[in-house]
């Protein structure tokens, strides 16, 4: 379980949108680099940057700022928005991010996703943000008729490294990540899936701890970072602890050495 803070910019600040919504964006930093700075610090060891600007406008809008965060720290940077086609994905590689994220374009053009999984094993992972059940794309300001679920399945043989879900109804509003939904998801596909949208206080760190979350690659905390809702080093340090204790469980030993049951 890998907990993602998230960097999302507009015109090159870092700011939070309610519900997705462009006008009601909070700024919390003019400066993303530092902010990405902070992050590394405080022992994340994954950020998760959003183009904003770049999603609405189909291409890259906030290269400077990206272009600082990846100057600034040495952990991976996962990055998405406006990431449509091929030179885009090459070119944020060869820059140095570990992972892009590829939305709009894996509804529009899932040749283009499968092509960039096979050229670039580990390093493509699709975001998939759902309004009402159906899978929203250009920022959030359409809707398709696809559901979550038919698009995740439609890369289970692509090679994909991860699936970002998103629940816009909860993004930025600190109701609670959508569980249900989440896992409905992550056990419909093979592919990791990683949880977004709601994240609000420690209490949802230990829901996504608890055994019917054991399938979830990690989730994405924003707002609540930024309000102080979430103390970095309670929730980084609760998931060592369930991490521990699975490592225990699953290397349970006997006095003599064999498996043992753990209750």
């Amino acid at each position: 379980m890998i907990l993602f803070p998230a960097i999302d910019l507009k015109e090159g600040r870092c700011v939070r949108l309610v519900q997705g919504d462009m006008a009601q964006a909070i700024v919390f930093s003019d400066d993303p680099a530092a902010q990405a700075g902070t992050f590394e610090e405080q022992g994340f060891s994954w950020l998760h940057v959003v183009d904003l600007d770049g999603a609405f406008a189909g291409a890259p809008m906030n290269a400077a700022a990206v272009d600082a965060i990846l100057a600034a720290v040495t952990i991976p940077v996962q990055l998405g928005g406006g990431i449509r086609e091929m030179r885009t994905v090459e070119g944020w590689l060869a820059k140095g991010v570990s992972r892009v994220i590829i939305g709009t374009a894996a509804v529009k053009d899932p040749t283009f996703v499968r092509e960039a999984a096979r050229r670039f094993p580990g390093k493509i992972a699709v975001g998939i943000d759902a309004k009402d059940g159906r899978v929203a794309v250009e920022g959030w300001a359409k809707t398709s008729t696809v559901t979550a679920e038919e698009l995740g399945r439609r890369f289970e043989d692509a090679g994909v490294a991860a699936i970002i879900y998103t629940d816009i109804a909860r993004d930025g509003i600190l109701k609670g990540l959508n569980i249900p939904m989440t896992l409905s998801l992550a056990q419909a596909v093979k592919i990791p899936v990683i949880a977004s949208g709601g994240l609000a206080s420690i209490e949802d760190v230990h829901r996504i701890l608890e055994p019917d979350c054991a399938g979830l690659a990690g989730a994405i905390t924003g707002r609540a970072l930024y309000d102080g809702r979430i103390d970095p080093k309670e929730a980084l340090a609760a998931i060592a602890r369930a991490k521990a204790a699975q490592g225990k469980s699953a290397h349970g030993k006997s006095a003599h050495g064999k498996s043992q049951p753990m209750a």
